[in-house]
């Protein structure tokens, strides 16, 4: 185990300081933060429109009337990615975070074909069509983010402004000062817009679709890249170091265009999902039931098994939050950080579950994630449920919850039990010292 430790030490300490220090992959984290409320809200309504006892024509009243709300969202979560992505990598550079993230939508929009095909194949333009400004274009939406933003500050850094004289509004200065850098970006992507009319693709879209954004969410939707992924969030959180932000930065593109893609066939009436991990299967299925390494299950256990007063009270004060999936009082109080007696249940049990989820929705004994986002607090069985739309996905959670606690038992008596034995040496140590005391006592008063 030290020499495990070791390892740990010397190879991948570096690598997560290095993700975690990474500019670009703490911007696309804020971007995604960004667009959270808005995704919960149009979920809250999805959901709504889509319950299991609406009738076909019910729910098509329905979404005439809250269509809205999961349509100016959730559908267009791309263009708010991308508004995101601009105003941080701007206030990160020190520049007007606002105009820089206006020249990144600016540039994401002139990117976008404004021409698409009805069911009967005519042509309609002067359209942006949903998909593009979602699941479909997100990737697009991503680059033309991020180069737009550095092309436009290292303009702004090069002074190529024009500078106005003072007692000129701050505004109207500012707007100026603006304008050369935002003129010299936006007509980079034109051109560059123009150069893939002239290819076979006809636009970067339909380019980056085919050969980087499908061949990506192809290799993050298996179940072996899954697996890697849970068990370096594992393997970081163990060294005390944040393993959903690190390996979330650089994942959550992929899980969200996974997540999108189900749920625009979710609310397209579809009776097959295209996709079983997304971001929902993540967070759903792994932190929602209980916080990170489902340490929900490891409270109940000692709740119910251990018999020391260290871990009765650790699990008093952590089982409140632990049930809204807040973990940090065991993560620190059991430990598990940096604790080698527990890096075995602490990897296998979240490996071990995620595999069961992904069977059980690929066999469709469990219906696969909708889409719709569901807030990490939700409480275990009632994440599960919204998350497929379904009471099996809270059943499933129930059993994975009940697979963990299994895993989790040996070690949980075995740290109890040194914790015991820890207890009795001190109260004895205590005792002793006790004894010595009066014994002085005794003999100063003879």
């Amino acid at each position: 185990m030290k020499k495990f430790m070791e390892i740990l030490d010397k190879y991948l300490m570096p690598v997560a300081e290095k993700l975690n220090n990474n500019v670009y992959l703490t911007v696309i984290r804020d971007a995604f933060m960004l667009v959270l409320p808005l995704i919960i809200f149009g979920s809250v309504f999805v959901v709504i429109t889509n319950l299991p006892f609406w009738s076909k024509d019910q729910m098509a009243v329905l979404n005439n009337y809250l269509g809205a709300a999961n349509n100016s969202t959730m559908s267009i979560m791309g263009l708010f990615v991308v508004f995101g992505i601009g105003y941080n990598l701007s206030k990160h550079y020190k520049i007007e975070a606002v105009y820089g993230a206006a020249v990144s939508v600016a540039a994401f929009i002139i990117l976008t074909p404004t021409v698409i095909k009805t069911p009967k194949g005519v042509s309609v333009d002067s359209v942006l069509a949903f998909d593009r400004l979602g699941a479909k274009g997100l990737f697009v939406g991503m680059i033309a983010g991020f180069l737009a933003t550095e092309i436009y500050r290292r303009i702004v850094q090069k002074n190529w402004t024009i500078k106005m004289p003072e007692g000129v509004p701050e505004a109207v200065s500012k707007s100026f000062a603006s304008l050369i850098p935002a003129f010299i970006t936006l007509s980079f992507f034109l051109v560059l817009r123009i150069i893939f009319m002239f290819t076979p693709w006809g636009n970067m879209h339909d380019f980056i679709y085919r050969f980087v954004q499908t061949p990506l969410m192809a290799l993050g939707s298996s179940l072996p890249a899954t697996l890697v992924a849970i068990f370096f969030t594992q393997i970081f959180w163990f060294c005390g170091l944040h393993g959903q932000i690190l390996i979330n930065s650089a994942l959550d593109p992929i899980w969200r265009s996974l997540s999108l893609e189900n749920y625009q066939a979710f609310t397209s009436g579809a009776t097959h999902l295209p996709h079983i991990v997304t971001k929902q299967f993540m967070d759903t299925f792994t932190v929602s039931m209980g916080g990170t390494g489902m340490t929900l299950a490891v409270l109940v256990g000692i709740l119910i098994f251990a018999r020391s007063k260290q871990l009765k009270e650790l699990s008093k004060i952590a089982t409140p939050p632990g049930i809204f999936n807040v973990n940090e009082p065991v993560i620190f109080g059991l430990p598990i950080v940096l604790n080698p007696m527990i890096i075995i249940p602490w990897i296998l049990a979240p490996m071990v579950v995620t595999a069961i989820t992904y069977f059980a929705m690929a066999t469709g004994i469990v219906p696969q994630t909708t889409g719709v986002e569901v807030s990490w607090t939700i409480p275990i069985f009632f994440s599960g449920m919204l998350a497929t739309n379904s009471l099996a996905g809270g059943i499933l959670q129930l059993f994975n919850f009940t697979v963990v606690l299994l895993i989790w038992l040996p070690f949980i008596l075995t740290i109890d039990k040194q914790y015991k034995k820890a207890e009795k040496e001190a109260k004895e140590a205590i005792e002793k010292a006790k004894n010595r005391s009066i014994k002085n006592e005794n003999n100063l008063t003879t």
